[in-house]
């Protein structure tokens, strides 16, 4: 019994300890979009807070930013090539690595977000080569092009997965007759399993992991089906056809899953209904909770904050509005106009929300009973649409726009 019991505490350690080990990924901490910062700001001056420093001029992207070892990590456009580009502290690039073919066609600036794992950066690019690379200096580990490998297909912008990473692999969703998602080992980039293949292409999303009871499970969007799959093995323990809710031939889903309490929430845009899934408590099945048809999010991601769920939906590829539903009926507490859709993170009480049309940016309370703006200023550097979400570390706001990169003061230092 004390062997078992002995067991059972090594493999909850070691569970920990990878779920530690990522030091900044794509909408943070377990990709939730929350940021657990303190002492922050309640209210901006009224041109926005302190700009530290902005660094312009470099290579087009709408990768969020990732900090870690001291260093900012971002993607960027160049030659037809993604790169990783390290900036210090204020701003100065010390490096930049080629790492993958870019996406060809349309829209083809970068989108994956670094994944910082210790002393190893974790990308994938537009044209689906996924790379490991030292987060010190550049220098690649290793880089596999997973569309020749695995006859991997991609949606009609390419791929914008930001990498997963636990234990000892790297996830990626290949798609194609051969697979759908693959499982590389991080440090060698040699595969340990492939997944059963759907006829399914990848979408825009990137994958969370959840943890119920001791077990983990994957859980993807591809352009039709939601999957829950195992991180162990790649046994696709249950799908969901969430492509019957879409318009047809708009399976263009970019927004990543929520998980809490046993359920799964999946939005996506273009007038879609997005769904609340109730997970089985033996992780093998699903079942419909409530469908919504007013949240369809678009690009710039939902949170969760206690019961309800924040994001802003699609009218069109120019407009949507403010939107808050109650995470256990889908029961709409607010749909709100300002400016237009956007992105949304959250910190301390508050949400931080990113228009993607014009650039402003907002300081909104996080409470169901209105969308109540405290202060918001207008981002002054860059060029295109914003689309890059914001990021929060150690009391500093990082805001991408394209070829800028702006830090902003936001801690509160009269606390």
């Amino acid at each position: 019994m004390k062997t078992i019991i002995l067991l059972i505490y090594i493999t909850i350690l070691s569970i920990q300890i990878s779920l530690c080990q990522v030091v900044s990924e794509w909408r943070g901490p377990a990709r939730t979009g929350i940021y657990n910062e303190t002492k922050l700001l309640k209210k901006w001056p009224e041109k926005g807070p302190k700009l530290l420093w902005s660094a312009t001029d470099l290579p087009k992207g709408n990768s969020s930013a990732s900090i870690g070892n001291n260093i900012i990590y971002l993607t960027g456009l160049k030659d037809n090539m993604d790169l990783l580009i390290a900036l210090d502290m204020k701003g100065a690039i010390k490096w930049q690595t080629s790492y993958g073919r870019a996406w060809d066609k349309s829209f083809p600036e970068s989108r994956s977000t670094p994944t910082v794992e210790k002393d190893r950066i974790y990308v994938s690019s537009g044209l689906g080569d996924v790379a490991c690379i030292n987060a010190n200096n550049g220098k690649i580990f290793w880089v596999v092009k997973t569309n020749e490998k695995f006859g991997g297909t991609t949606g009609r912008w390419g791929i914008a997965e930001s990498l997963l990473v636990f234990d000892n692999k790297v996830f990626y969703t290949a798609g194609g007759d051969k697979t759908t998602t693959i499982a590389l080992n991080k440090l060698t980039g040699e595969t340990i399993w492939m997944t059963e293949g759907l006829m399914d292409n990848p979408s825009y999303s990137s994958p969370i992991l959840i943890e119920k009871s001791g077990k983990m499970q994957l859980i993807s969007v591809a352009e039709k089906n939601i999957l829950g799959i195992s991180p162990a093995d790649g046994k696709i323990e249950w799908k969901f056809d969430f492509g019957k809710y879409c318009q047809e031939n708009r399976n263009n889903h970019a927004t990543t899953p929520l998980y809490y309490n046993n359920q799964i929430y999946v939005s996506s845009g273009y007038d879609h209904k997005s769904v609340m899934l109730n997970l089985s408590d033996d992780l093998t099945s699903v079942s419909i909770a409530w469908v919504d048809s007013v949240l369809d999010n678009h690009l710039g991601g939902v949170l969760r904050v206690g019961n309800y769920i924040y994001g802003s939906n699609w009218l069109n590829n120019s407009m949507g509005r403010w939107v808050c539903l109650d995470w256990k009926t889908g029961k709409v507490q607010y749909e709100t106009t300002w400016i237009n859709k956007g992105s949304i993170i959250y910190a301390e009480d508050n949400l931080y929300c990113y228009e993607e049309k014009t650039g402003n940016i907002a300081l909104v309370n996080a409470t169901p009973e209105k969308f109540e703006i405290t202060s918001s200023f207008k981002v002054p550097l860059g060029t295109g649409p914003h689309w890059a979400h914001p990021v929060i570390s150690d009391g500093i706001l990082y805001i991408r726009h394209s070829n800028a990169l702006m830090a902003y003061d936001i801690k509160n230092t009269n606390i």
